[in-house]
């Protein structure tokens, strides 16, 4: 694929970010505004947890389908990430010290009582999608990571801005992953702007990543209802 083709399907996957990245949902807006109520803050983190917890799930049925062990060799590291390694904890470790942070206890996140329906939905779906789709448009979903790490950095500025009450210690997974979001961004636009060399390929990875937005836009309506905040 020529230089052009390149530019072409990296600009139509960064406007998916423009157009539709969870950032510019209402929910989203509120949280960083410092609008939201302790226990709207709590039903956040107790929905997002599902969808971190589901994340190396996703990852591992990415793995499976990849077609060459340097491929593999790549993107085992995302598990590895999420589920830690050799005493270290992993991502969805510190999402549930996140969560312990904003008050809730362990019993009360794993037990997923907190999850609204429709983010159960979501992400199922995106697992399922992971798990039977081409490996490319599996990998194309994962490219949300483009546009998390200043949305990261701001809505950790905004919690210690606005939620005083929050311990600070509990913002640890934001840390690595403004790391790893890059890096890991970084590897799977390679892949892609690699292996869509066709029109029909590149559509479908767009459409992968539309989906994907889709997903986190969900899991935030879902939360928002849950918790009455546009009732």
């Amino acid at each position: 694929m020529d230089a052009v083709a390149d530019l072409g399907l990296a600009e139509r996957l960064r406007a998916i970010g423009d157009q539709r990245y969870h950032d510019k949902h209402p929910f989203h807006q509120k949280l960083v505004a410092g609008d939201l109520e302790p226990d709207q803050l709590r039903s956040w983190a107790a929905n997002r947890y599902y969808y971190q917890k589901a994340i190396p799930q996703k990852d591992a049925y990415v793995l499976a389908s990849l077609p060459t062990a340097a491929h593999r060799r790549e993107w085992i590291s995302r598990v590895r990430d999420h589920d830690g390694e050799d005493g270290r904890p992993g991502g969805t470790q510190k999402w549930l010290a996140l969560c312990r942070a904003l008050g809730l206890l362990d019993a009360e996140v794993l037990s997923e009582s907190r999850v609204a329906p429709g983010t159960r939905f979501a992400v199922d779906a995106y697992v399922n999608f992971a798990r039977h789709r081409p490996w490319l448009e599996a990998v194309a979903s994962s490219l949300t990571e483009l546009f998390g790490p200043p949305v990261m950095a701001a809505r950790v500025e905004a919690i210690v801005a606005n939620y005083p009450w929050v311990d600070r210690r509990g913002l640890a997974y934001f840390n690595d992953r403004l790391v790893f979001a890059k890096r890991d961004a970084d590897v799977a636009l390679e892949w892609v702007l690699a292996e869509a060399r066709t029109l029909e390929q590149q559509d479908a990875c767009v459409a992968a990543l539309r989906f994907k937005c889709d997903v986190l836009w969900c899991i935030l309506d879902a939360t928002a209802l849950d918790c009455g905040v546009f009732s």
